[in-house]
């Protein structure tokens, strides 16, 4: 076979399998895992059965997949935004830095907001396997609690890090509470003005 024959196959191949993966977290964002069956996965990505068992080998094993991708993306970006924050960084730049990647995902729709809707469901109720990102959340955490130190010094780091799962757990609960789909349809500056305070006031508490 030709060698551009041979580039032409995987490169469809990969559209398929990417096709197969945003379908699923469309479908995962709006019902969670029990929720998705292969036909509407196949029929949404315009493929077969048999492109499913090729790629992933099972509806569970491209479940798992688009899971980890949309976990796995979600930290990437909150570890960034806290990579970038100085030392003396304040509560609301904490605040801003750690719910901007779900304020870009209402603001952006589409593709995002099926992430951060399935990041949410993911976080609320765990699948298994999900161990295997465990350090990057334990990265995110460590970021987070090392500015809420400088700022908390009464507060011992179990505690802090106990403020920084709340304040997840509410972005988590936002993403697919009514509340969120209200969000999606303001502006991103709007929807940070509104939330950032709110994030802040989770990390402080009562002073």
């Amino acid at each position: 076979m030709r060698p551009e024959k041979t580039d032409l196959r995987r490169d469809a191949g990969q559209r398929t399998r990417d096709d197969l993966l945003a379908a699923a977290l469309e479908l995962l964002a709006q019902r969670g895992q029990e929720g998705v069956t292969l036909r509407e996965i196949t029929q949404n990505a315009g493929a077969n059965v048999a492109a499913v068992s090729y790629h992933f080998g099972s509806l569970k094993a491209l479940c798992d997949v688009a899971i980890e991708h949309a976990l796995e993306r979600y930290l990437d970006a909150q570890i960034r935004e806290l990579d970038a924050l100085a030392g003396s960084a304040t509560l609301s730049e904490l605040a801003e830095a750690f719910a901007r990647p779900m304020v870009s995902a209402l603001a952006a729709g589409g593709r995002d907001l099926a992430v951060l809707r399935t990041v949410a469901r993911v976080g609320i109720d765990p699948p298994e396997g999900w161990e295997k990102l465990a350090g990057k959340f334990e990265q995110a955490r460590h970021q987070a609690v090392r500015i809420l130190a400088a700022h908390l010094p009464e507060a011992d780091e179990r505690e802090l890090a106990f403020r920084v799962r709340c304040a997840a757990g509410m972005l988590n609960w936002l993403a697919l509470a009514p509340i969120g789909t209200e969000l999606a349809t303001e502006p991103a500056e709007r929807v940070e003005r509104m939330l950032v305070p709110v994030v802040a006031g989770a990390f402080r508490g009562a002073r």
